[in-house]
């Protein structure tokens, strides 16, 4: 129930690839060289794939300049 018309936003934990491209700003196929490399997590459920924001997150922490 929102409190004083305020409704919190809910960031979900693993994203889909149209997510994580919007999340992160990079493009499906790097996303999936990053997975392929094992780089940042992501899992499969039934034929979509979910990448874990929390890896993905990590990922571009590390390659920060």
């Amino acid at each position: 129930m929102p409190i004083d018309g305020f409704e919190p936003a809910i960031t979900p934990a693993w994203l889909d690839y149209k997510q994580a491209e919007a999340y992160s700003n990079l493009s499906r196929t790097t996303l999936w060289q990053l997975i392929s490399a094992r780089r940042i997590k992501a899992a499969r459920v039934g034929r979509a794939v979910r990448i874990e924001r929390r890896s993905l997150d990590q990922f571009m922490e590390e390659s920060s300049l």
